[in-house]
């Protein structure tokens, strides 16, 4: 999908993910990488305003911790902001205790000419900056779930790691839906006028 198409507004969950090539540090050294380089995986791609700043370095850390879990269910994170990589790199040499990231187990990716935040519609242009946008997109390279915050508060890894587990329980159940909060292990239901009684009837 051309950046172009996206930037006007017309992106939104179900539509192919934007595609995007750009420099990201990825274990500490400089790397061109490709959205499309993903595919077959599911990928958790997150915006933030800025490195050095105050809430984005618990986000980054956050998902860097918890990789883990995604990487067990086939799923790579993606973090963007309009840094530099220089910048980046910067950060991620930089004590956690002094603001910094540390060595972290996903890239993050340079957005400095904004182009793939403006994709996204993310980017706030008053600020400069990206806000805070999450994408799940999945195996065949689709957006499944989007969120977007403002600058000044946070995501939560569990509640993302929750909806990306609900999104492939229901692409490898077709016939069955997740309720509000649905975790691993609950009950699902059925999207049938009749059949759905059964889930009503239990809760």
């Amino acid at each position: 999908m051309p950046l172009s198409y996206a930037a006007e507004g017309c992106l939104r969950v179900g539509q192919v993910a934007p595609e995007f090539t750009a420099t990201a540090v990825v274990d500490q050294e400089f790397k061109t990488i490709k959205l499309s380089d993903y595919r077959g995986k599911y990928v958790i791609l997150f915006f933030y305003p800025l490195d050095f700043t105050f809430v984005c370095p618990t986000e980054i850390t956050a998902f860097s911790d918890r990789f883990d879990d995604f990487k067990q269910i086939n799923t790579e994170v993606l973090g963007v902001s309009v840094d530099s990589e220089f910048s980046h790199l910067a950060w991620i040499q930089s004590d956690r205790k002094a603001g910094g990231v540390g060595d972290l187990n996903y890239p993050l990716v340079s957005d400095i000419k904004k182009e793939i935040s403006a994709a996204y519609n993310v980017l706030d242009p008053e600020a400069g900056v990206a806000l805070r946008g999450l994408f799940i997109i999945d195996k065949e390279g689709v957006i499944q779930h989007a969120t977007i915050n403002n600058l000044s508060f946070g995501r939560s890894v569990d509640e993302t790691l929750r909806t990306l587990q609900a999104i492939q329980y229901v692409q490898s159940h077709p016939d069955e839906v997740c309720p509000a909060g649905w975790q691993p292990g609950d009950q699902t239901m059925t999207p049938d006028p009749v059949k759905s009684k059964v889930f009503f009837a239990s809760v």
